[in-house]
Parts: structure tokens; C-alpha cells; sequence
């Protein structure tokens, strides 16, 4: 099983290791998209008006800008635990047990806008720029830099749950990443009538709590029926979603009702 999570805009800062592109997930084959990422990123954010313009920078966090200056330098830290922010926080990867946190690293993938997909495991530093963001040196948007190289990224995967936003997942899209089957996860909340309706900032909070209780269990899933299994062992409601290549996960108040 692989699961495909969005990054957040937030992140810690700093870390310990050292920042290797090579070494990232597909490393050689990713090369070339990964630098005139980081060279586009890194001329217009020597610009703190073009930066302000291109990143979508409020006057609180323009100097969020610096951070893509010093990519090489700042140190990095492994993806899963760079990231912050309402999906990360229920996700709360420092909590983990070391053998629920390997799993992470090694079934949980990371779709960058910068670095475009890596493994949980992989050592990034802090960056500043998003899937929507236009880098004027790029000339076109991120999706054109990434949908290509990503064509058959996960070939060999029996089974990959998606659980990107729209402008991630067109980064990489799911049918070509070259899976055995594939899924995308909707939340919908229930009411107290029985109806239930779409999520919109809480879905993020159900979709760490899933991954984290995922860990937890380290199950080995290899298929949308072994998930599902899991998902009732677990006491958890998930099924079918609005069409054949979805599941839905339903909640109350943005966390699934089973207690961990």
C-alpha cells in the first residue's frame, strides 16, 4: 500500500541532515524537473516583490521568501515530520512509536510543488511555494513542470490510496503513476439526522487521524478490499464513494468515530 498525502504550506523550520536531491525518491529520473524548480523558485524570491506576487505573500509572511534562498544550507529533516498544519497535526508523527513512524516513512509519499513526490522518509528542507504558485522563469504552471515525469512513478504498487487536494494530484496524476489499482479518499460528516455532507477544512484532520491509525496498525494492505477489511476490523466507516475510483470515509466533527 502507498498513500498519497498533500504537503501544507506550514513547516519546521531548521533540521539536521543534510539536503541531498539525488537522494530523493526517483532521484536520477526527477533530476532535472527538481533544479529548474528550485532555480525558478529561487530567482523570483530574490525579488521580494515578484515573490510577494508569484507566492501569494501577505505582509505578515513575506519573509517566507528567504527560506527557498537557502535550500542547500538550512538543513533538512525527513517530510513526514517537515510539515505542519491541521493534516499533520492530528497525523502527529512525533507521537508515534518508532515502529508505527517507519512505517510512515516507508507507505506514505509526499507531493511536493518543489521537490514534486517523495517518501515520507526523505530529508527536505523548508521551503515556501505551492501547487497554484506561477514561477515567471518556468513560464508555465507547476502541473506541465511534474504530470510528465511522474508517469509511471509507482509502477510495481499494488495499491496506492490518494488523499491529495485537487491542485496536488494534478501535479502527479493518479491514473498515470502506473498503480495496480488506486483510490481517492472523500470525508463527509454525518449529522445527527443520519445525512451526511462534505468536509472542507476538517477533512484534513480525518485524513491524518486515518493515516496515523494506519501506522499504528502497520497493516499489510495490498488491495481496496483488504482496506476496507482493515477499516471494519477497526471500527471505522468506510466504503464506496460517488464513483467507482473513490472510497468515503465518514466522521463526526472531521475525526472518524472510533476511538483509537
Amino acid at each position: 500500500m502507498r498513500i498519497l498525502l498533500p504537503p501544507s504550506e506550514t513547516k519546521r523550520l531548521g533540521g539536521r541532515l543534510p539536503f541531498s536531491p539525488r537522494e530523493l525518491f526517483l532521484g536520477e529520473r526527477l533530476a532535472a524537473p527538481r533544479a529548474a524548480a528550485q532555480r525558478a523558485l529561487e530567482s523570483v524570491s530574490g525579488d521580494e516583490s515578484a515573490a510577494t506576487k508569484a507566492l501569494k505573500l501577505g505582509v505578515k509572511n513575506r519573509d517566507e521568501r528567504l527560506r527557498n534562498l537557502e535550500l542547500d544550507a538550512s538543513g533538512a529533516m525527513p517530510a513526514i515530520e517537515r510539515y505542519t498544519g491541521v493534516l499533520y497535526d492530528a497525523l502527529d508523527p512525533d507521537t508515534l512509536a518508532p515502529e508505527a513512524l517507519a512505517w510512515l516513512r516507508d507507505h506514505v509519499f509526499v507531493q511536493s510543488a518543489l521537490f514534486g513526490l517523495v517518501r515520507g522518509g526523505d530529508a527536505i528542507p523548508a521551503y515556501r511555494v505551492s501547487a497554484s504558485s506561477r514561477l515567471p522563469e518556468l513560464g508555465s504552471p507547476l502541473a506541465k513542470l511534474w504530470a510528465a515525469p511522474h508517469e509511471g512513478a509507482l509502477e510495481g504498487s499494488a495499491y496506492v490510496l490518494d488523499l491529495r487536494s485537487k491542485d496536488y494530484a494534478a501535479l502527479a496524476p493518479l491514473g498515470a503513476l502506473g498503480a495496480e489499482e488506486t483510490d481517492y479518499l472523500e470525508v463527509v460528516a454525518r449529522s445527527d439526522d443520519g445525512e451526511v455532507r462534505a468536509l472542507n477544512h476538517f477533512n484534513k484532520a480525518a485524513k491524518g487521524d486515518l493515516v496515523r491509525r494506519l501506522a499504528e496498525s502497520a497493516p499489510a494492505i495490498s488491495s481496496r478490499s483488504e482496506l476496507l477489511e482493515w477499516a471494519r476490523a477497526t471500527g471505522l466507516e468506510l466504503g464506496a464513494g460517488a464513483d467507482a475510483s473513490a472510497l468515503r470515509l465518514v466522521t463526526l466533527q472531521g475525526v472518524p468515530a472510533a476511538s483509537r
